[in-house]
């Protein structure tokens, strides 16, 4: 993958806020607030998915050899990622389904068929809003990796975006592993393969016994344990078009994944309108709702990730009812008339027990 975002959608401040933050920008252009290294954690960090990951360890047992071993053990779990999922790699397994003739079945990897089943999943129960087979349209309106410029495409061109999308243009077995393109899109993972990366990078870590962790992806984070003051990973969800950043909530979390996806860094203005590169599939456009960004706690990454995606597309109505309907946990950020913010959040989310700043 290249340097150029294109898993930019997340709003997230990465890591553990503390009395002593610092902004880093990663290759994608997006600042994330993370802490110094609090007494008696260690972390290290890197490049992939076009974005930045850090990993913090609080176990204090950890010697150099074991820290070591925790860092090529990530890098390689991600690595693994990139190599399957990658919509910028024209070798990775992805990019050989998009190129498989129709109607002619590939058999893909577990992983990738774990993530490609959990997509349709989400597909199904967000009534289509979550669609990883939308990758010719984001390339159209210039989110993908063409390095297109970012533009209206033209009402010929937007017809022909509006076919078969979804379950309807993908056969795909889960026991034997066989995906068959049956119209000619082209799959984008990016929004559910970083959180898939988050937790295969989790897997890596709890087969080396490390149990005090978080870790985070270009936003989205999965933590394990306590932080090294023996409490809960405290997490922030970001206020939207703030700069310099600054944080609305902070989240408390043991053994959960948070995940958030907004439209207010990846975008672009088109006489004076707002064209995000969040696209609805029904319409082959970009959502035009009033929702700023929405964070969801999971179990997993890989679901946070689907999850924040789907609920954004809906919007604030319809992706409350839908947060609701899943026992979700999730919270809505949405913006006023008048320039501020209101926010919704489901019962789920509320009995986390985060707190709002000032």
């Amino acid at each position: 993958m290249n340097a150029r975002t294109h898993l930019d959608r997340r709003a997230l401040l990465g890591g553990a806020l503390g009395a002593f933050a610092w902004l880093a920008t990663g290759c994608d252009g997006r600042s994330s607030l993370s802490t110094l290294p609090a007494h008696g954690e260690q972390d290290f960090g890197g490049l992939t998915m076009g974005t930045s990951y850090t990993v913090k360890i609080a176990d204090a047992r950890l010697d150099p050899t074991q820290l070591d071993a925790a860092r090529t053990a990530v890098r390689a779990a991600l690595a693994e990622v990139v190599s399957s999922m990658s919509h910028y790699d024209a070798s990775s397994e992805l990019s050989r389904l998009n190129r498989q003739a129709l109607g002619q079945p590939l058999q893909v990897s577990a992983a990738l068929s774990q993530v490609i089943e959990s997509a349709l999943s989400v597909h199904r129960a967000s009534a289509g809003a979550f669609d990883i087979t939308l990758g010719e349209t984001v390339n159209a309106w210039g989110f993908g990796p063409a390095q297109a410029a970012q533009r209206i495409p033209d009402s010929d061109r937007l017809r022909a975006l509006q076919r078969p999308v979804g379950e309807d243009a993908l056969q795909f077995d889960s026991i034997s592993g066989m995906v068959t393109r049956t119209a000619p899109v082209s799959l984008n993972l990016s929004g559910i393969a970083k959180g898939f990366g988050v937790d295969r990078a989790a897997l890596a870590l709890d087969g080396l016994d490390i149990g005090n962790y978080m870790i985070e992806v270009g936003g989205e984070i999965r933590t394990q344990g306590r932080n090294a003051q023996g409490r809960a990973w405290q997490l922030a969800i970001e206020r939207p078009d703030v700069l310099p950043q600054r944080a609305l909530h902070v989240l408390p979390l043991q053994g959960k994944s948070l995940a958030t996806s907004g439209d207010y860094r990846n975008y672009f203005m088109h006489q004076g309108r707002r064209y995000s590169h969040e696209i609805d599939p029904r319409s082959a456009t970009p959502v035009q709702h009033a929702l700023a960004s929405v964070s969801v706690v999971a179990d997993n990454c890989m679901q946070a990730d689907a999850w924040s995606t789907a609920l954004f597309v809906l919007g604030p109505e319809r992706g409350l009812a839908a947060a609701q309907q899943q026992a979700m946990a999730a919270h809505f950020i949405v913006r006023r008339g008048d320039g501020g913010f209101d926010e919704l959040q489901t019962p789920a989310f509320a009995a986390l027990g985060g707190k709002r700043l000032a």
